[in-house]
C-alpha cells in the first residue's frame, strides 16, 4: 500500500480527497492477492490520512458525500505498541509487513523437515513428535544478544522480528543471553539489554543465558566426542584463520585419547591457545572443522571460576535453541553459511533440531554501530558515552527523544526481507514525528532571547493565558503561562529592515503573540553600544480589536532558564566506514557542527515539573526531550527532530 500511495504522491497531494481512491485499492489489491480486501482498505484509508491529514472544510465543499468514508482520525492516528503482553495497532501492522518473508515459515513441529537444508534422520520425526508433547505446538522464538556491548538500531529490528511474530501467532519469546565469552562481558550490558528490550514494549516470556546449560553443553561435548565426531586439536588460531587452512593432523585421533584431552582442558592442564575441541564438518562457506570449545582463564560473570573452557557460538547457539525448544530460529543473513552446521550438530547428538531462518540487516546512513567503533569515538572524545544522542544506540535514541513507538513504526516499515536494507536516517525522523505529534505536549521556549518591554501593558499585575497541550484536541487539557509586561521572543522573529515575503515583527509590522489574544506594533529599538539590539519597547492590542497580523510568534514571560541541546548528523558522508568515500577512516568525517549547545535558552515554567526524558513540543522549533544531566534550576533539553524535514537531508 505505502508503495502504490508512494507511486501517486504527487495527484494525491494536489487532488487530495477528490483524487479517485478506488485506484488505489485496485492497484493494491492487485499487488496482494492473497490479502482480505477490507484489510487493505484499511491501510489505504489510513496512509491516505497520514499524508494529507484530516479533510478541511474545503475538502467537504468539494464533496460532502466523502465525509461519510472518512476515517476515524482519533481512532487511525493512535500509535501503539505492546503494552502488557497485548498486540496494540502498530505491532499489527509490522506483522502484516513480516508477512512476505513470514509466510514461507512452517508450523511448529508439522514441516520442519521440508524446510531447505534441513536434515532427516531415522529419529526426526520421533524428537519432533516429543518437542510437540512439550509445546502443544506453539510457536518459540529468542532473542539472543551477546552481553558485551549496547543495543543498536539494527538490534530494534530483531526484538521487533522475534517478539513480533512469536506474539502474532499466540507463541512466546525467550530473551537469552549469549554469555560466552565471560572476557567481555558486563553487568551494565546485562541490565541494559533487558532494559531496552522492555522499553520497546515486549515482556521476555523468559530470560536465559547460555551458561544456564554449561553442565549440558559439556556432556553433549563427550558424547560428540564418543560419537567420532569431534576432536581435540593442537593447531594455533593463526594456523585455522582463513579459508583454506591445512588440514588438522589431529583429526583421525583416537576417541579415548580426545576424551582424556578434553578432560585436561577441563581441568586447566592445557594454556590458552594450547587446545581446542573441534567438530568434524564442513561448513556452507567450505570452513572445515569449527571450533567447539575453547581454554580462557577468565572468571565467568555467572559461573565464577568453575569454568576454565567456554563453548563457541557454533556449538552452544543451537543446542541452546534445541534445550529451549525454540521452533523458528531467527537470525540475520550472516549466519547462513552457518545454517549446516547448525542443523548437523542437533542431528549428530539425535536431539532435536529447530529450524533456521535468515533474514537482512537493518543499516543506517551517516552512522557506525559496531562496538569497537563506538568505543574509539568514546575514547577520542568524540562522543560522550554510549548514549551519546548522536548515536544509534538504543539508549542513545531514547536520550534523544526518540519514542520506543516510532523506532518499532519505522522497523515495520523497513519490513522483513532477505536483502539487506540500508535507510536513511530521515526516515527514521520522520517516524518519530508522528508518533511526537500525538504524544509531546506543547510549550513555549526561546533559543536566542530577545526582551520585549510593552509599554500599555493592559493590567496593573501579570495574566494568566490558558494554552492547549494539544492544540488540534483541545480536549486533552490546558497548561497555564504567565502573561507580563516583559516578554521574550525569538532574535530571529525581529528585524529592522522588511524584506519581501518577511512576515514577523518589524517597525510598521505587527505581529500577534501565540494563545496571548494579543498584537504587539514596535514603537522603540533600544541598541547596545556595538549597536546590536538588545531591547524593543512595544504596544499590544487585543487580537479582536486590532488589524489581522500577518504572523504569530512564540514568546516566553517569567521564564525558566535552560540548556539546549541541537543535534545535526555525527558524520559528513553517508558511509562514513566506506575507504573509496572516506580515505582517511571514521575518525576523520566528523561532523564539527554535530552538537551546538545553546546555554541560556528560556523556557516556559509549564515544565518546571518534567522528569528526565519527558517529552514537548517547543512551538515553532520541534520536538524536545529532558535529559537526564537536567538538575535543580537548570533543566537541559535534547532537540530529537525538527518540526519538518530538512529537505536538504532527504
Amino acid at each position: 500500500v505505502e508503495a502504490v500511495i508512494s507511486e501517486h504522491r504527487a495527484e494525491l497531494l494536489a487532488e487530495r480527497y477528490r483524487f479517485n481512491m478506488g485506484l488505489l485499492m485496485g492497484e493494491a489489491r492487485s499487488r496482494l492477492r492473497w490479502a482480505d480486501g477490507k484489510t487493505i482498505k484499511n491501510e489505504v484509508d489510513l496512509q491516505v490520512l497520514h499524508l494529507l491529514g484530516p479533510k478541511t472544510e474545503a475538502d467537504l465543499e468539494k464533496k460532502p458525500k466523502a465525509a461519510k468514508a472518512r476515517p476515524a482520525p482519533v481512532e487511525k492516528q493512535k500509535v501503539a505498541v505492546v503494552e502488557n503482553g497485548e498486540v496494540g495497532m502498530e505491532t499489527r501492522s509490522l506483522l502484516e509487513q513480516l508477512r512476505g518473508e513470514a509466510l514461507k515459515f512452517h508450523k511448529p513441529g508439522e514441516q520442519n523437515y521440508k524446510t531447505e537444508g534441513y536434515v532427516v534422520t531415522p529419529n526426526t520425526m520421533a524428537l519432533l513428535k516429543q518437542h510437540l508433547a512439550i509445546t502443544g505446538g506453539q510457536v518459540r522464538t529468542r532473542f539472543p544478544p551477546e552481553p558485551n556491548g549496547i543495543l543498536h538500531i539494527g538490534h530494534a529490528k530483531a526484538i521487533n522480528f522475534n517478539f513480533g511474530y512469536a506474539k502474532a501467532n499466540g507463541g512466546v519469546c525467550f530473551l537469552r543471553y549469549d554469555d560466552t565469552n565471560p572476557e567481555k562481558e558486563e553487568e551494565k550490558y546485562f541490565t541494559a539489554i533487558r532494559e531496552m528490550v522492555e522499553w520497546l514494549g515486549y515482556q521476555p516470556y523468559a530470560v536465559t543465558h547460555a551458561s544456564d546449560y554449561f553442565d549440558q553443553l559439556y556432556t553433549w561435548a563427550l558424547e560428540l566426542i564418543r560419537r567420532g565426531q569431534a576432536y581435540v586439536c593442537h593447531q594455533k588460531v593463526e594456523e585455522i584463520k582463513g579459508h583454506n587452512p591445512p588440514p588438522s593432523p589431529w583429526r583421525d585421533r583416537p576417541v579415548e585419547e580426545s576424551l582424556m584431552l578434553f578432560e585436561d582442558m577441563r581441568k586447566g592442564k592445557f594454556g590458552e591457545g594450547e587446545a581446542t575441541l573441534r567438530m568434524k564438518l564442513v561448513m556452507e562457506d567450505g570452513k572445515m572443522d569449527p571450533v567447539a570449545y575453547r581454554v580462557k582463564f577468565t572468571p565467568h560473570h555467572r559461573t565464577g571460576d568453575k569454568w576454565c573452557i567456554y563453548p563457541t557460538y557454533d556449538y552452544t547457539h543451537c543446542l541452546c535453541d534445541s534445550i529451549e525448544h525454540i521452533t523458528h530460529s531467527l537470525c540475520t543473513k550472516e549466519f547462513q553459511a552457518r545454517r549446516s552446521s547448525y542443523f548437523w550438530l542437533c542431528n549428530a547428538l539425535d536431539v532435536y533440531c529447530p529450524v533456521q531462518w535468515e533474514y537482512g540487516r537493518l543499516n543506517l546512513l551517516y552512522t557506525v554501530v559496531s562496538k569497537r567503533k563506538i568505543i574509539r569515538l568514546v575514547e577520542t572524545g568524540a562522543v560522550r558515552d554510549w548514549d551519546d544522542p548522536r548515536l544509534f544506540t538504543l539508549t542513545a535514541l531514547r536520550r534523544r527523544g526518540f519514542p520506543p513507538e516510532a523506532i518499532n513504526n519505522f522497523c515495520a516499515r523497513v519490513g522483513v526481507t532477505v536483502a539487506q536494507a540500508t535507510m536513511e536516517p530521515h526516515l527514521l525522523e520522520a517516524c518519530a514525528r508522528e508518533v511526537l505529534n500525538e504524544q509531546a505536549p506543547r510549550a513555549m521556549a526561546v533559543l536566542e532571547p530577545l526582551k520585549v518591554t510593552i509599554t500599555n501593558f493592559p493590567a496593573p499585575k501579570a495574566l494568566e493565558v490558558l494554552v492547549p497541550n494539544f492544540p488540534a484536541d483541545e480536549s486533552r487539557g490546558f497548561h497555564k503561562v504567565p502573561f507580563q509586561p516583559t516578554v521574550y521572543i525569538e532574535e530571529t522573529d525581529f528585524r529592522e529592515e522588511v524584506d519581501k515575503g518577511y512576515k514577523r515583527l518589524a517597525p510598521g509590522q505587527p505581529v500577534g503573540l501565540r494563545h496571548a489574544g494579543y498584537v504587539i506594533a514596535v514603537q522603540n529599538i533600544i541598541k547596545d553600544t556595538n549597536g546590536r539590539v538588545i531591547e524593543l519597547e512595544v504596544t499590544c492590542n487585543k487580537s479582536d480589536v486590532a488589524e489581522k497580523p500577518k504572523a504569530f510568534i512564540h514568546w516566553v514571560s517569567e521564564p525558566l532558564a535552560c540548556e539546549v541541546r541541537l543535534y545535526e548528523r555525527l558524520f559528513l558522508h553517508k558511509n562514513p566506514e566506506d575507504p573509496s568515500e572516506v580515505p582517511g577512516g571514521f575518525l576523520s568525517d566528523l561532523n564539527p557542527d554535530s552538537l551546538r549547545v545553546v546555554h541560556n535558552a528560556l523556557v516556559d515554567s509549564s515544565v518546571l515539573s518534567a522528569r528526565p526524558f519527558d517529552k514537548f513540543q517547543f512551538e515553532r522549533l520541534g520536538y524536545f526531550s529532558v535529559d537526564p544531566d537536567s538538575k535543580e534550576g537548570k533543566m537541559v533539553f535534547n532537540r530529537t527532530v525538527t518540526l519538518k524535514e530538512d529537505p536538504g537531508k532527504a
